[in-house]
């Protein structure tokens, strides 16, 4: 544990070094937060105040929120890992002394960390300065509100991880992870409430673990579900971590029996 605990802190220390990134990063999520929350406001009014049940200051917040910790959750990518299998550096890491799963899980966590911090809260925030957004109440919705944060990150990290791993095989993962980001960003939620879409399509992206990342915990920072519903959103959520981190530990089994290296 101690281990990677220094991994984690290590990861935050270098996700911290790139200041620039994070103010432009931070301008960029804020920019979008707006066109967002302002689109959807349109909608909203031109249908009478609400749109599928959601207020104004509803999507106005569903847009921050989600334009804000869409880095908490992976929502671009990160090909380290998928590098350093073509590289060949991967031999390196299965060397080390402790799980690759979880070496990499914990850095994950430690940039995590960093991203909500830094690049999560300021577009919330500064969206606040200019729209009447949102905040949880009662007060247990920010205690649910941040272990669905945790379990959606998780899900993210799993879903990323499986991507890299296919590296071994196409020695290429790019499609498939320009596969992944398209489909997270169309179920999730990122680009528009699931309750926006069609039925029909709004119940095929809530059977999808992609909800879990955007749509189910921000609903819970909106507090649209009471007791029961917040305990189901987080046991989905669960379910679905546990499949993709089994999926992952599956794919790494099968890697580490033939490795193919690329250039060494």
């Amino acid at each position: 544990m101690r281990l990677l605990w220094e991994v984690a802190l290590r990861s935050f220390r270098r996700a911290g070094s790139y200041r620039m990134a994070t103010a432009a990063g931070v301008f960029v999520n804020t920019v979008f937060g707006y066109l967002k929350a302002y689109v959807l406001i349109a909608v909203a009014v031109a249908n009478g105040g609400s749109v599928a049940g959601w207020t104004l200051q509803e999507v106005a917040t569903f847009a921050f929120v989600g334009q804000g910790f869409l880095a908490a959750i992976g929502a671009f990518g990160d090909p380290e890992l998928a590098d350093r299998v073509r590289s060949g550096q991967v031999v390196v890491d299965l060397y080390r002394p402790v799980d690759l799963q979880l070496w990499w899980l914990a850095g994950w966590y430690g940039k995590v960390v960093y991203q909500v911090l830094f690049r999560g809260i300021p577009p919330v925030v500064l969206g606040a300065l200019a729209i009447d957004l949102r905040w949880p109440d009662p007060w247990w919705h920010w205690a649910a509100f941040a272990v669905a944060l945790v379990a959606a990150t998780t899900i993210g990290f799993a879903l990323r991880f499986c991507t890299n791993l296919v590296t071994f095989w196409l020695l290429d993962n790019r499609g498939v992870d320009q596969l992944i980001t398209l489909s997270l960003a169309f179920f999730s939620g990122l680009l528009l409430p699931l309750a926006l879409f069609p039925p029909a399509v709004e119940t095929v992206a809530r059977a999808l673990p992609f909800a879990a990342l955007v749509q189910l915990p921000v609903e819970i920072y909106l507090g649209r579900h009471g007791p029961a519903g917040v305990a189901w959103i987080l046991l989905q959520q669960v379910m679905w971590l546990v499949a993709l981190l089994l999926a992952g530990r599956v794919l790494l089994t099968a890697a580490t029996r033939k490795v193919v290296i690329q250039g060494g």
